[in-house]
């Protein structure tokens, strides 16, 4: 098996509904509203585990996601608030920078930059941009060398601020830290330095299609090394892939350890290798089938039973599908969007009965969801934060 069936879930059979989604929407845009507090902020959820105060205002599982996805929302015409989250928004550094006690990690997801970023997409200031450049410069040698802690998402950030302002700062810091992630780049795959256990990773919050997708966003990756970078991907992605009837899977990690274990969600397994690798190499169509092969194993398999999410849920593995459908424009994959979309919607309502409140962050809950589901009404493929932020 390519996938593990105790993982996932029949899709429900509601048929596709732009009202109903957008009910949907707007349901958790109100519960974000109303479950907010000016000093506590959102409450941690209990799948989240133990999260801990630093962690409630980031990027990834915290309050600057979830600032930025309802702005996000808002700038897209999918929601309207009673209410304006720049003052909080601009605060959450200091309050960041003091549960760290002076020294803060630089991260875009876990960290200083993230936060930072959101922050200057509210309210724009002079200071902000200054931190955030020497966050960018001081992680350019963090070992990590992926997108949760390492240069790749400060890198993303780089990017970001170089296309809001146009100052070859940002491109020159981007360019530092791309030139030293393609020194580290000596296998097939990087070698990730992670929670001190080395390791090589597929995925993209930890892994070598992470550091693909940033390399290759935007155009400040020169022509040659783009057109390595599309050689090598392709080459990775074709020779560690486990096929089986038309299907495509590929391993967490390559080393024997229970990271080796079958997953599909975004974080690892087809569902984000396909949606990361997708806008590179568009004219080789032997790589458009292995992408299809990956879709149609994340098809195969079904929503995910660890719930709506973007980084390990039902959201997340639907951004796949939006992918092939901007990739080949075949109208099949949009409605396995669609119809993850549905189920989705169903997932965040049935988690919000059982556990009494809903799931305030951006990557592990429904405000993540909000945003695919959008996507799914727009026909848009763009992932929140890395493809446009």
């Amino acid at each position: 098996m390519l996938f593990d069936p105790a993982s996932h879930e029949p899709l429900v059979k509601t048929p596709w509904s732009e009202s109903r989604v957008r009910a949907a929407i707007a349901a958790i845009v109100v519960d974000a509203e109303n479950a907010f507090d000016e000093e506590a902020l959102w409450p941690a959820h209990p799948l989240d585990d133990e999260i801990t105060s630093a962690e409630t205002l980031t990027l990834y599982l915290g309050a600057s996601g979830v600032i930025w996805a309802l702005d996000e929302l808002e700038r897209r015409g999918a929601a309207e608030f009673r209410r304006s989250w720049t003052r909080t928004a601009v605060a959450l550094h200091g309050r960041y920078a003091g549960e760290n006690l002076g020294d803060p990690a630089p991260s875009l997801f876990e960290g200083e930059s993230g936060i930072l970023l959101v922050a200057h997409r509210l309210a724009p200031e002079a200071w902000q941009e200054e931190r955030l450049l020497a966050c960018i410069r001081a992680n350019v040698a963090n070992p990590f060398w992926e997108l949760m802690w390492g240069s790749p998402g400060t890198m993303l950030a780089a990017q970001v601020m170089y296309e809001r302002t146009g100052d070859e700062r940002w491109a020159a810091a981007w360019r530092e830290s791309a030139d030293r992630l393609w020194q580290e780049w000596r296998d097939e795959l990087w070698l990730q330095d992670l929670y001190g256990k080395p390791g090589h990773i597929f995925g993209p919050i930890h892994g070598f299609v992470g550091n693909v997708h940033v390399l290759a966003r935007g155009e400040l990756l020169d022509e040659q090394r783009r057109s390595e970078l599309e050689r090598r991907a392709v080459a990775v992605a074709t020779n560690y892939a486990q096929r089986d009837e038309g299907l495509a899977q590929w391993p967490p990690a390559l080393e024997p350890r229970g990271s080796r274990a079958i997953k599909t969600q975004w974080c690892h397994g087809a569902p984000g290798i396909v949606a990361s690798l997708a806008p590179i190499a568009p004219h080789d169509e032997k790589f458009t089938e292995l992408l299809l092969a990956g879709g149609e194993l994340v098809w195969r398999a079904g929503p995910l039973v660890k719930g709506p999410g973007l980084c390990h849920g039902t959201a997340g593995n639907g951004y796949a599908f939006l992918k092939l459908f901007e990739r080949n424009g075949d109208e099949l994959w949009l409605d396995r969007a669609r119809a993850f979309a549905m189920h989705a919607g169903a997932q965040v309502e049935r988690m919000r009965s059982r556990y009494g409140r809903g799931r305030y962050s951006l990557w592990t809950g429904d405000v993540g969801t909000a945003l695919y589901l959008w996507s799914c009404i727009s026909e848009e493929a763009a992932m929140p934060t890395l493809d446009r932020f």
